[in-house]
């Protein structure tokens, strides 16, 4: 189980946690970008990119057992700050349409660059499956 770690007075997040404490098995997913899984781009448009690493991100955490529940935090690695927050309020339902209403702790940087030349947002998540219980 979670714990959502939200300090006194504090006003709540949106869309994302402050912090969360968690026990159990750790699940790393490294950098997700917007392509399928033959690592092909099917799209230039931020969105749909994003819906695909998304979608990545879940196929990995499934592949370990895992779901989204388990997100502990999420890292966005994006190369265009004035994309994202334009796209914001189309996000909010891209996210919740793969994710749900699971809202790890979030971090989003704006680089210069990806890898991938193409990719417009690369994702990373941390997750963690609680112990069984014995």
């Amino acid at each position: 189980m979670h714990q959502h770690i939200q300090p006194e007075g504090w006003e709540r997040p949106k869309g994302y946690a402050n912090g969360i404490a968690a026990r159990g098995t750790h699940i790393y997913v490294g950098g997700m970008v917007g392509w399928n899984a033959q690592q092909q781009f099917e799209s230039d448009d931020f969105l749909q990119q994003t819906d695909q690493a998304l979608r990545n991100v879940l196929a990995v955490l499934q592949a370990a057992g895992a779901g989204p529940e388990h997100m502990v935090r999420m890292t966005w690695y994006v190369t265009n700050r004035d994309l994202y927050v334009a796209s914001l309020k189309g996000l909010g339902p891209v996210y919740r349409e793969v994710m749900g209403r699971n809202f790890p702790a979030m971090t989003c940087v704006a680089v210069t660059a990806l890898v991938e030349s193409r990719a417009l947002v690369e994702i990373e998540v941390t997750a963690v499956m609680p112990d069984p219980v014995a």
